[in-house]
């Protein structure tokens, strides 16, 4: 795929060379490795600019990725997860409560973002009246209310209050790590923006799949035992993720019979990569009783998701609960009306308009 005259990058589509491509060691995700057209390019690369808040788990590789990794690993274990499952349920609920009278619902705005970023900021540590910051960083609506600070100088504060008055959170925790300073603002600033907004994507996007497939949201109300299933079944179909970070061959590597020299961009597609007819029986078709939900939705190798669990779990609790209190739950708006997050990235949607009987009636 041409970027500019005399840039290109290459695109991995089929599942198999996606599988193997995501673990090779030898597909860098530091720009560092990245050749040197694509490094003095002037197009805006976000956290892969070498900022202050670019040092961190996506951009780096071993050992200061297995080092940074470590820092974080505990937050995010099956026994850590599984604790906090009443907790996110008691929030999803709440959050139900709000609007269940009202008879209709936005499920962004009113459910699963405020969802996703009161677990991730409840972890980290980040004040409840400060959430509505992460929202405006992640979209491109205009401020509804006072200014709203950048997210380095934001968080700078925000580690330094900590500094002086720890908690039990993850930013004191990661304060007494042998992180630099840039280390530590950069690791702050990913888990919040990666711990909300792909969560945000998976409910509402599961939301969608289900209110557009009557016939598979049927079966999951007559067959709750597969909400585990129906969500990883979005995730191989619309899953948040479209495409895997940019990496960079550190030598010569030679995909699906093509080889690709050293330091030139290569693209993972994981939405191309799920809809492969050599590896997925009618791959096109949402079905939430498909026997192989195996996906690439967090990665594979040394870059799995850290959040992997933590999705899960949020997008089955955020999922069931609608389900359980939300009797006649439809699309307020056509399908094809329902737009798209324009992002390159993240697959979500921008709003989703629903209607359900007041009150659980």
């Amino acid at each position: 795929m041409r970027l500019r005259d005399d840039l290109y990058c290459w695109w991995i589509l089929p599942f198999e060379e996606a599988r193997a491509a995501l673990a090779d060691p030898r597909l860098s995700r530091d720009p560092r490795a990245a050749a040197p057209a694509w490094r003095t390019d002037d197009r805006d690369r976000g956290l892969e600019d070498g900022s202050a808040l670019a040092t961190h788990l996506l951009t780096l590789e071993p050992p200061d990725h297995t080092r940074l990794r470590r820092s974080v690993t505990g937050a995010f274990s099956a026994e850590r997860v599984e604790r906090m499952r009443d907790r996110i349920q008691e929030i999803a609920g709440s959050l139900v409560d709000g609007f269940q009278d009202r008879g209709s619902a936005e499920i962004i705005a009113d459910y699963a973002f405020p969802l996703a970023i009161s677990v991730i900021g409840e972890i980290l540590g980040v004040p409840a009246e400060d959430h509505r910051y992460f929202r405006q960083w992640t979209s491109n609506a205009l401020p509804d209310g006072p200014p709203v600070p950048r997210p380095d100088v934001y968080l700078k504060e925000l580690i330094a209050a900590k500094r002086r008055n720890p908690g039990d959170d993850l930013i004191s925790e990661l304060i007494q790590e042998d992180l630099g300073e840039t280390e530590l603002l950069s690791m702050v600033f990913l888990l919040a923006l990666a711990g909300h907004e792909g969560n945000v994507a998976l409910v509402a996007n599961a939301v969608l799949a289900l209110l557009r497939h009557p016939d598979q949201l049927s079966l999951l109300r007559s067959r709750p035992e597969l909400l585990d299933p129906a969500i990883e079944e979005v995730l191989r179909w619309d899953g948040p993720m479209e495409l895997a970070a940019w990496r960079f061959p550190t030598e010569p590597v030679t995909i699906g019979g093509t080889v690709i020299g050293a330091g030139e961009p290569v693209v993972i597609s994981l939405a191309a990569a799920h809809r492969d007819p050599g590896r997925f029986t009618a791959p096109d078709e949402f079905r939430i009783d498909r026997a192989d939900t195996s996906h690439l939705a967090f990665g594979r190798g040394v870059h799995y998701c850290l959040g992997a669990r933590l999705a899960r779990v949020e997008g089955r609790i955020a999922v069931g609960t609608l389900l359980d209190r939300l009797p006649g739950l439809a699309l307020a708006a056509p399908a094809d009306q329902i737009r798209r997050q324009p992002s390159f990235v993240i697959r979500g949607v921008h709003s989703l308009p629903v209607v359900f009987s007041p009150g659980g009636h």
